[in-house]
């Protein structure tokens, strides 16, 4: 007795049974979205609403990189001039309905170009940190010069020098004058040696991984 022929069909040359997995996962990527559950279309949207939101924020010049529709980004222009709660609940809505037809390829690249963004600021917000403990370093320690002239060989010396001086006696005479429960008063040496040191920093392009290791930190954890 001859057998049965399988029933299927040709898909770029290859045979597919029908109800076999490849003929289902044929099916399923037909259907799309429609096969999605309830949770994974939520997901979904909720992702989509996101990323439209957080385009209110992406610089200029990495949302230009973006193909993006004219529609979009009218409405992500027009969301960011309006100041009423509800109002903006709604453009922010209709920004996430227009979402939806943006490709998944440049939805990639809206996340790549929002992670850079966060990266970016990230590290501008440890070089001022950084900068920061330096300043401090500077004024607190005689010391300190030394190690930062190591990692900074073109600073002016004697202009940071005087800066120091200047900073510690401004500092001596605003503790003469405070009183308790006031902010703490900087004088304006305080924020150029800031300056400075983070103007060398960010022209150095490190973050702290070339900075000379301080022979006093190792005393302070013996």
């Amino acid at each position: 007795m001859s057998r049965k022929p399988t029933k299927g069909y040709f898909v770029r040359g290859q045979f597919v049974a029908l109800g076999s997995e490849l003929d289902l996962e044929l099916k399923r990527e037909l259907k799309g979205s429609d096969d999605m559950s309830k949770t994974d279309l939520k997901k979904y949207s909720d992702r989509l609403q996101q990323l439209g939101e957080s385009l209110l924020d992406l610089r200029a010049d990495l949302m230009k990189r973006l193909d993006l529709s004219e529609k979009l980004v009218d409405a992500i222009n027009e969301a960011k001039k309006i100041t009423n709660f509800e109002g903006r609940r709604r453009q922010m809505q209709y920004i996430g309905k227009l979402m939806r037809g943006v490709s998944e390829a440049t939805l990639a690249e809206v996340e790549a170009a929002l992670d850079e963004q966060n990266k970016g600021s990230a590290k501008g917000t440890l070089s001022l940190h950084l900068a920061e403990q330096w300043r401090d370093r500077l004024i607190a320690d005689d010391e300190a010069l030394t190690h930062w002239l190591q990692l900074d060989a073109s600073a002016d010396v004697q202009q940071l020098r005087a800066l120091i001086r200047q900073a510690r006696k401004d500092a001596l005479a605003t503790q003469a004058q405070e009183r308790p429960g006031e902010a703490v008063r900087h004088g304006k040496a305080y924020r150029e040696i800031f300056q400075t040191v983070k103007a060398a920093l960010n022209q150095d392009g490190t973050e702290g991984t070339n900075t000379p290791k301080d022979p006093d930190d190792d005393e302070e954890h013996t």
